[in-house]
């Protein structure tokens, strides 16, 4: 089954651009079979395939809920839980990785960093504390092996990590606009019609879960405007983590409730 495994949608990221339906119509168009939601901290783009979509049109199609979580020390995370499991601890920016893995664990699901050798800041080898944070690659259960918006060396050195960690690879588009859409691709091995399918197979079958590849998208910001992209990145660092301060207090009001829970 082939599934674009990185997707933002207008109703769920604030740089989204496509709105979901007209999302999953432009993949079903070149072939796929499904899609991972990922939306930036936020579920909100998997609620309105809920509300508007799911059961009404597009029943061939399989949407799958996932997240990029913003962590404040190891930059951006693809996250998949249970269809059965809601955490609102995920929507809340800013929580340090080894807790992230340490709560996805813990409630079923699966986790790996996205893009890991792309941007400053934003990829888990190219953050302050890089070299700190690759000790933790082992407790990944996958990789983001193909990004379309990336360069095309830090697609090599992310399959790199994913041969040298013995993790399967994901790919996906990482679009945000529609001629992005459905360039990156990753093949399953097994059919996937739910979370638990893939969290499944993840864990059973591991790099031969899946096979992954795509295409390049010559449209991305980095692109467009050069070195200017830079102080961007800058101030995408600084705008984390002011956002991760603001939550603080919510976070520690949801790890409390899931404490309890777990007691």
């Amino acid at each position: 089954m082939k599934f674009d495994m990185h997707c933002h949608t207008k109703e769920g990221s604030l740089d989204g651009k496509v709105p979901i339906e007209e999302f999953i119509a432009a993949l079903r168009s070149k072939g796929y079979d499904g899609m991972l939601i990922s939306d930036h901290d936020t579920y909100n783009g998997y609620r309105e395939w809920l509300r508007e979509l799911k059961g009404r049109k597009f029943q061939d199609f399989v949407v799958l809920k996932g997240i990029e979580y913003d962590t404040i020390d190891a930059g951006h995370i693809l996250i998949i839980m249970p269809e059965t499991v809601k955490l609102k601890i995920l929507e809340l920016r800013g929580l340090p990785v080894h807790f992230l893995i340490d709560i996805v664990h813990r409630n079923g699901g699966i986790l790996g960093p996205a893009h890991p050798c792309g941007e400053k800041y934003l990829s888990i080898t190219n953050t302050r504390k890089h070299r700190h944070q690759l000790a933790v690659m082992d407790r990944f259960d996958f990789i983001e092996g193909f990004n379309s918006c990336e360069e095309q060396e830090g697609n090599a050195r992310a399959m790199e990590i994913a041969v040298q960690f013995e993790k399967p690879a994901f790919g996906g588009s990482d679009a945000h606009k529609p001629d992005c859409v459905g360039l990156g691709w990753t093949d399953f091995s097994e059919p996937v019609t739910c979370e638990s399918d893939l969290i499944r197979l993840v864990k059973e079958k591991g790099r031969d879960a899946c096979v992954c590849g795509g295409e390049y998208y010559e449209g991305t910001t980095k692109k467009r405007i050069g070195r200017a992209n830079n102080l961007l990145v800058s101030s995408f660092w600084f705008y984390n983590h002011l956002a991760s301060l603001c939550r603080h207090r919510k976070r520690k009001l949801e790890l409390k409730k899931m404490y309890i829970r777990l007691r």
